[in-house]
This record gives structure tokens, sequence and C-alpha cells, in this order.
């Protein structure tokens, strides 16, 4: 019963000092944890502090952005921005992600919470192959803890690639908000000036006959393109920035309508402007021949040749 006894306290005093060795980090272990994390971090800021998208190769993907520790979020950008490459996207979607990187370095709420990152075709193709990436662009967070998940891939077919739209996924993903500040843009300003200029001429030289002012057919044609406008997207447009078509880098073949019905692109709204154009003018020429002063037998003809036109 002894013998047991002392055995089982054997068993027990090789447990416990294999735990204290194996299971329990030393102090010198974790200062060179420490020491690792804060050197990574220091790094980081370094490159944010000159450009504040960190431009990547493998190498520095693997070291900063795969391997541990980390206590920091990398919003990386993936894309193909050489000129034999031909993604108009990538580069709509490089100045977007531009100036929300810039609006994050130079907010009063900027910390190393969060970098931000980008990783070229051609300068990293080894990191597109260990992700299985085939296309671009791609915006993808690596959050502090864990791998990516489903949802810290972004979703550009669906919400676009506009500055203020990846800012609300970050905000999701890792509670940062960032408030979006873009440079001025005058040519909204003086295209406005213009057009009041214009406005104004036309005014001042008819201010003895104001009688265009109260034109039917005017105002009714500028009410027509404002609701053609709308009904195909215009605004929509303006809010989510989608692209005007995509190009696929691997065959070559543009898309200009979109496979979603949660989504379009900017060519697709086009395209259903005309179509609505079409069938506008369509029935405004089958009204004035129906009301026109023309004989029975011409505007008969005139009715056939428009619903063969129409397919009627």
């Amino acid at each position: 019963m002894a013998a047991r006894w002392w055995r089982w306290c054997v068993f027990a005093i090789m447990a416990v000092a294999l735990l204290l060795v194996f299971g329990v980090p030393s102090a010198s272990a974790q200062r060179k944890k420490e020491m690792v994390l804060s050197e990574k971090v220091s790094q980081l800021m370094e490159w944010t502090n000159k450009r504040p998208v960190i431009r990547m190769n493998g190498d520095k993907f693997r070291r900063l952005v795969k391997a541990p520790p980390r206590n920091y979020s990398v919003i990386v950008m993936f894309t193909a921005l050489q000129l034999h490459r031909q993604c108009v996207v990538c580069k709509q979607a490089d100045e977007e992600f531009q100036i929300l990187a810039n609006s994050w370095r130079y907010s009063s709420a900027f910390t190393n919470r969060i970098f931000f990152a980008m990783v070229d075709f051609d300068e990293g193709s080894d990191v597109f192959q260990m992700l299985n990436m085939n296309s671009a662009p791609t915006f993808i967070n690596f959050p502090a803890k864990g791998k990516p998940k489903r949802g810290d891939t972004y979703e550009l077919q669906v919400r676009g690639f506009s500055a203020e739209q990846i800012a609300r996924w970050i905000a999701d993903r890792t509670d940062v908000n960032i408030r979006v500040i873009r440079p001025p843009n005058y040519a909204g300003p003086l295209m406005l000036g213009l057009l009041l200029a214009v406005i104004g001429g036309l005014v001042y030289l008819r201010r003895s006959n104001m009688e265009f002012l109260f034109n039917k057919t005017g105002w009714a044609f500028a009410a027509l393109c404002f609701v053609l406008a709308m009904t195909s997207g215009q605004m929509w447009n303006h809010i989510r920035g989608p692209p005007y078509a995509h190009k696929n880098p691997h065959t070559g073949h543009v898309n200009y309508i979109h496979g979603s019905s949660q989504a379009q692109f900017v060519a697709e709204t086009h395209i259903v402007l005309l179509f609505n154009g079409g069938v506008t003018l369509g029935m405004v020429l089958l009204c004035e021949a129906a009301t026109s002063d023309m004989d029975i037998g011409k505007r008969k003809k005139k009715k056939m040749i428009l619903d063969f036109k129409f397919g009627r």
C-alpha cells in the first residue's frame, strides 16, 4: 500500500514538473513574444507614417499579417495595378482605398489597432496562391485574434467599393469607426456655376419675353429626363459607387450585366436608360400619330410602322 502511494506521488510530481516546463510559458519566452510584437507594431507604424497603405510582398505578408503574435487588425486589398493587367476596377478601388486609409491616418482617433495594406499580384503572386484567390480586387480583414471568417471578406459585388461602404464594413468587423474625408473636388461647383451662368444669360437675353419659362414641352422634357435617370438606377450608382463593368483578369471577358439581382454595373444602368428612352419615344410618337391632322391613311401607315418597330 505504501509503495503504491509513493508511486502515485512520484507520478504527480513528474506531471507537475512537465506542466511547469512545457505547459506554462517562462518569463523569458513571454518577454521575447512581447518584444517581437512591439517590433512588428513599430515597423507598421513607421511605414504607415510614410504611406497610409503599406505595400507588401509575400515575406512581409507572412511575417506581419499571418504570423503571430498580433494584437492589431490588418485590412488588406489584393489587387492587380500593373498596366498590362488592364484592370480598370482595380484602379478605381485603389483610389477609394487610398482615401479611406488617409482618412484613418490623419484622424484624431488614429491608433495602432488597425492598419491598411495592399498586395499586388505582380509583387506577391505567392500570397494569391496561398489564399486560393483568383480575382481582384478583393478586400479581407485579418483580425487581431484568430483567422478571417466568412464576414471578413468584403462583398465587393454587392456593396461596391466606395470608401464610405468599406468604412461601414470595417466598423462592423473591428468596431473602429472611420470618418471618410475626401479631398476637395471643384469640378461640381464649377459645373454648377457654369450652368447657372448659362441660365442667367438666357434669362437676360430673353428678359423682354419670358414666355419660354411657361413652355410645357420644355418642362415636360426636363421632368422626363429626371424620371428616366432615376428609374434606370443612377442614384444607386451615386450611393454605392459600382464599377462601370467587370473584366475577368484570366479570360479578358468583359461583363456589362451583373450576375446578381442585388447589384449592378454602371453600364447596365445606361443600357436600361436607353431602353426606357426608346419606349418613351415610341409612346410619344404613337400619341402624336393618333392626334395629328394627317389623313387617316397616312396615320394608319405611320402607326403600322411604329407597331412593327416595337414588335406590337
